[in-house]
C-alpha cells in the first residue's frame, strides 16, 4: 500500500501552535494549491488543503512561516472522526507533514508581524498592481544569490548556458 502527498502552496493564514496534554507540539496550517488548468473563464482556481505537523517541525513551522509563505510539505493523507458538539459524527481529512520545506529566503527587514511594503515577495498594501521601480531593484539586491520561485533559473535572454561537466550528475 503507498500512502503519500506532496504539495507545494501558500499559507492562508499564520499557522496554529498547541501543545497536548503531554507537551507535545503541534502546528496547523492551510496550504492554497495552485490546480494545474484554468476553468471555463480562464481564471486559476486553488485547492485549499489542511496540513498538520508535530514536534520540532511544528515549531519550526510557527515561528518562520506565515500568511502567504510558500512552503513545501512531504506527508501522508489520514482521515479521522470525533463527534462533534452537536452530536453527530465529524470526519476531517488532513496531511499529516513529515516534512516541511520554507521555499522563500526570510527577508532580514521584516519581523513577523512587521509593518514592511515588501513580505516574501508581496506587497501588504496593494493599491497597484507590482512594485515601483526602486523598490524593485531594492529587493533585488537584498536577495542576491536567490531565485525567485517564479523566475527561469535557465532564461538567459537567448545566451548560451556555460555549464562545466563538473556541474553534471551523470
Amino acid at each position: 500500500m503507498m500512502n503519500r502527498v506532496v504539495l507545494v502552496g501558500r499559507l492562508t493564514k499564520d499557522p496554529e501552535l498547541r501543545y497536548t496534554p503531554a507537551g507535545v507540539p503541534v502546528a496547523t496550517f492551510t496550504l492554497a494549491v495552485n490546480r494545474a488548468f484554468s476553468n471555463q473563464q480562464g481564471e486559476r482556481e486553488a485547492d485549499f488543503i489542511n496540513c498538520v505537523v508535530w514536534r520540532r517541525p511544528a515549531e519550526n513551522v510557527a515561528n518562520f512561516l506565515k500568511k502567504g509563505s510558500l512552503a513545501g510539505v512531504d506527508g501522508r493523507l489520514q482521515t479521522r472522526n470525533y463527534e462533534g458538539q452537536d452530536g453527530k459524527r465529524v470526519y476531517v481529512t488532513e496531511v499529516v507533514a513529515e516534512s516541511v520545506q520554507f521555499l522563500e529566503p526570510k527577508n532580514p527587514n521584516s519581523e513577523r508581524g512587521g509593518n514592511n511594503d515588501f513580505n516574501g515577495g508581496y506587497q501588504k498594501n496593494q493599491n497597484s498592481y507590482g512594485q515601483n521601480q526602486n523598490q524593485r531593484n531594492q529587493n533585488q539586491n537584498q536577495n542576491q544569490g536567490y531565485t525567485r520561485v517564479d523566475d527561469d533559473p535557465f532564461s538567459n535572454n537567448g545566451q548560451p548556458i556555460d555549464i562545466s561537466d563538473d556541474d553534471l550528475p551523470f
